[in-house]
């Protein structure tokens, strides 16, 4: 009982200290940013690539703030592709219409033409991101958000002496386009990237990043994904870790020498510089599902953590390397993940504790549909048929009239014949059928396979709609269909909280003993495991149309989607305002 009271102490003042924290108050500013995107040619392993960036960086501008500002972006399309800019993880409380994502909040933004982002940052603190959400686009369009405590201090016993992003991504040297067309089409795992990336350094084969320390100085690691294929294992040799936010939440402090980082994912990571005075490779590695799933090359960066006393270090050796999980290892991300918890004092868990208003059991997969919309084919490998991705069996078709946000909108005023056109479905609630989902033996592809039966699948524009302030409970449950592979799942313009995880088939009579219902983590972007199923639970309380998607890219292009659609509450505040001004308008381009 001793060694417990000084932990439980410890925690009880952690948390005091984020309400108190989040209580203070400041003058709330308006943060203004002009995006200029356009091509420039940036030159990496030998070779000029054309890239498209925002101000002619990779990656991006940050955007910094402290919580409660007004953040407006002006983005001027000088490229000669459609745009939009997706704010990830910002809840746009009431700014849906600025969420960004391409045919579902708005039209993009067309070559030669400026549209204006404007949002506030309340509520949250820490690091999230921004990135392009039409077609493959992000890979070279991104950069981290950082928002800061109104009273300037974190709730953390260690106050950092420096903020240090590190945004882990891949450099391409293929016509993205086409990239992201072979996806759309099937899917082609000879699309791959040149190499990973540590703050756009190639670190392995070029020059790296470097962090310069101070020895006894506290750093706070702020780690973004911004990959379109891996997730990744970060490293420092000689350093541990200690996880003290994910997605812009504060979570209970977790001591690690590894962090897993799916697509999508962002953590603060505290690091001591206490090590002896010399030079440390940090280092991130990609992982992959052992065959027979596809297998893809072998993605690294690394970078340099170079202490400011050199001259004090006793070795000339070369910096050491971090040892690091194999490349096929699943079981340290499965740990990492849900080791990890929340505050106990979110004033939403007593709601989720109570009524669920919504049960959602969803698998994701891939399958395939006939070609030219034909009503049957060959499948097993045969070209009649196309791969896609799947929620419950159902490949995501983006409509390419209207945005589904003004066809919500209009739904009550009219909107010609724009809306008619937009034809949705709802996501079902279940999968049509239930079988193994997690039978190693549906992974390979080919006629008379176990999964040929199981692979047909349709496309269609799905929607969930749910009354204002409903309580959600999705488990999501990876499947072996075509593939092993785990599922990063992130909701725009809401967090969910993170019950449990585990691997094989999701039984609910069993596992929702296991739900985490005092401090579980609260995520926009949940790593539902390889071969397994995660269960979440949010509060529906922002009216909007809210893409949910895995965070593969391969998959989102593919079909693995869907929309959440919140209906308005009975107050102004909490009903959707009209869509903005200057909000694009749709191209209808000829056939």
């Amino acid at each position: 009982m001793s060694k417990m009271l000084p932990m439980a102490a410890a925690l009880f003042f952690f948390y005091a200290a984020v309400a108190l924290l989040r209580a203070a108050g400041s003058q709330a500013a308006v943060v203004e940013h002009t995006f200029v995107v356009k091509q420039v040619y940036m030159r990496h392993l030998c070779n000029d690539t054309l890239a498209t960036v925002v101000n002619g960086q990779f990656p991006g501008p940050p955007v910094e703030a402290t919580e409660g500002d007004t953040v407006i972006v002006h983005l001027v399309n000088e490229s000669p592709f459609e745009i939009t800019i997706h704010w990830h993880g910002v809840k746009q409380r009431l700014t849906c219409w600025a969420d960004g994502a391409g045919m579902v909040t708005q039209c993009p933004i067309q070559p030669n033409s400026t549209f204006t982002y404007r949002f506030k940052v309340d509520g949250q603190e820490g690091t999230l991101w921004w990135h392009s959400h039409v077609s493959i686009l992000r890979a070279t369009l991104h950069g981290i958000i950082i928002i800061r405590p109104k009273s300037g201090s974190y709730p953390f016993k260690n106050q950092p002496h420096m903020d240090v992003p590190i945004i882990i991504s891949e450099w391409w040297q293929r016509d993205l386009m086409k990239v992201d067309k072979n996806f759309s089409n099937g899917g082609s795992f000879s699309d791959n990237p040149a190499g990973a990336t540590i703050n756009g350094k190639l670190g392995v084969v070029e020059d790296n990043f470097v962090l310069n320390v101070e020895r006894g100085k506290t750093y706070l690691l702020r780690l973004v994904n911004g990959a379109l294929f891996s997730e990744y294992y970060f490293k420092v040799a000689g350093h541990k870790f200690t996880v003290v936010g994910a997605d812009a939440n504060y979570i209970t402090p977790y001591t690690t020498d590894v962090v897993a980082i799916a697509p999508g994912e962002t953590f603060d990571v505290l690091m001591v510089a206490d090590a002896p005075p010399c030079r440390y490779y940090m280092a991130a590695l990609a992982n992959q599902p052992p065959a027979p799933d596809p297998q893809i090359p072998v993605f690294a960066s690394r970078g340099i953590v170079q202490y400011t006393d050199m001259d004090r270090c006793r070795t000339q050796a070369p910096p050491p390397m971090p040892e690091m999980p194999d490349q096929h290892d699943t079981t340290t991300t499965f740990y990492f993940h849900g080791n990890l918890s929340g505050l106990p004092t979110h004033p939403l868990l007593p709601q989720l504790r109570g009524r669920i208003d919504e049960h959602l059991f969803v698998t994701l997969g891939k399958g395939t549909v006939c070609r030219d919309d034909k009503p049957s084919c060959k499948r097993g490998g045969s070209d009649e048929a196309v791969e896609v991705a799947y929620m419950n069996n159902v490949s995501f078709r983006l409509p390419d009239k209207m945005s589904l946000l003004e066809a919500r909108q209009y739904e009550y005023g009219g909107g010609g014949n724009d809306v008619a056109a937009v034809v949705v479905e709802e996501l079902p609630t279940r999968p049509p059928s239930v079988f193994n989902f997690t039978d190693p033996a549906l992974i390979p592809v080919g006629p008379g396979a176990p999964l040929e039966k199981l692979e047909a699948t349709r496309k269609a524009t799905t929607v969930r709609r749910f009354r204002h302030n409903a309580t959600v409970e999705v488990v999501f449950q990876s499947t072996a269909t075509m593939q092993s592979d785990s599922n990063p799942m992130h909701l725009h313009g809401h967090d969910f909280f993170v019950l449990a995880q585990g691997h094989g088939n999701y039984d609910r009579a069993r596992h929702v003993r296991t739900y985490n219902l005092v401090d579980p983590l609260l995520k926009n972007t949940v790593q539902v495991p390889r071969l397994g199923w995660a269960a979440v639970r949010f509060v529906a309380d922002n009216p909007g149309a809210w893409f949910m998607h895995c965070h593969f890219e391969f998959h989102i292009a593919m079909g693995m989607a869907t929309v959440f659609e919140v209906a308005n509450g009975a107050t102004p505040e909490d009903t959707l305002p009209p869509p903005p001004s200057d909000l694009p308008k749709c191209i209808h381009k000829k056939e």
